[in-house]
């Protein structure tokens, strides 16, 4: 089976409540297979490390 891992931008409501109290007003998350993983991204940067560690540990879960 090919997952498909992705990051998207999340803006207003669905920013979590301890990055609007320190003013931020959006955030990122990563998505396998259109599930929402882990935790939110203060940064893009962040959440592309994090896409690219659940890419490898799927690739190896394929492998096997």
């Amino acid at each position: 089976m090919h997952s498909r891992v992705d990051v998207a931008v999340m803006i207003g409501s669905g920013v979590p409540a301890t990055f609007k109290a320190r003013g931020r007003r959006v955030c990122w998350v990563v998505l396998v297979n259109g599930e929402r993983r882990g935790t939110a991204f203060a940064s893009r940067g962040e959440a592309l490390e994090c896409q690219a560690a659940w890419m490898a540990q799927l690739a190896k879960g394929q492998a096997a």
